[in-house]
């Protein structure tokens, strides 16, 4: 089989003073949880979703998080932080349609930092790294702890298309894996950036200090 051809990626026609945006996806369903685990509250009280969502927006020029329609509960959670909630199509199906979701609505972005609601414990230097390597050049950025990829993960501009065309549960990775060979790892000691909280005992760990 062809290999696809190459995309261009040419970050020098993107504006220098276009903001670079943090998309947090939060439109779950929580299914392994069991409940809605955005709102669980960490060890100082504060519930998950707004822990990841206040990490990206110190990190980001604007941040939006993505919730699922007639969301009232995570609404009032992320009422007094700096962010946008954009909600996702009624008909969304998975990561990919609430991450083109993310990317149509802010067509002037220079890049896009990608995180998710489950991860509260990513590192803000992680997070000001990848937003950084975005605002240096690179094209695709994400950090590395021990060898393993982390989050976020960072797209420039120039995947515009690719990305809002996004359906389904598979998300950017079908796009990582194509361009892998752009990718600027970073390298981190930073294990929250692997770290996601899928199921009580995840959490449970997570409070007990481990």
């Amino acid at each position: 089989m062809d290999k696809p051809p190459p995309i261009r990626c040419d970050v020098a026609s993107i504006r220098a003073t276009a903001p670079v945006v943090g998309l947090l996806l939060a439109a779950g369903h929580s299914r392994r949880f069991g409940s809605d685990k955005l709102l669980q509250p960490l060890p100082g009280g504060e519930p998950m979703v707004v822990a990841s969502a206040r990490r990206l927006a110190a990190a980001t020029d604007r941040t939006l998080v993505l919730i699922r329609p007639q969301q009232p509960a995570l609404r009032r959670a992320l009422a007094g932080l700096t962010v946008e909630v954009v909600e996702t199509p009624p008909e969304a199906d998975g990561m990919g349609t609430t991450l083109a979701t993310g990317i149509r609505a802010t067509p002037q972005a220079a890049g896009w930092v990608v995180a998710l609601g489950d991860m509260p414990c990513i590192a803000p230097d992680t997070l000001a790294r990848v937003t950084a390597a975005l605002r240096a050049g690179a094209t695709l950025a994400a950090p590395y702890h021990a060898g393993q990829r982390g989050h976020p993960v960072g797209l420039a501009a120039c995947w515009r298309a690719e990305l809002a065309a996004l359906s389904g549960d598979e998300g950017a990775r079908h796009l990582l894996r194509t361009h892998g060979a752009a990718m600027v790892r970073i390298a981190v000691d930073d294990p929250g950036c692997l770290l996601d909280v899928d199921t009580p005992a995840a959490l449970a760990q997570l409070v007990g200090g481990r």
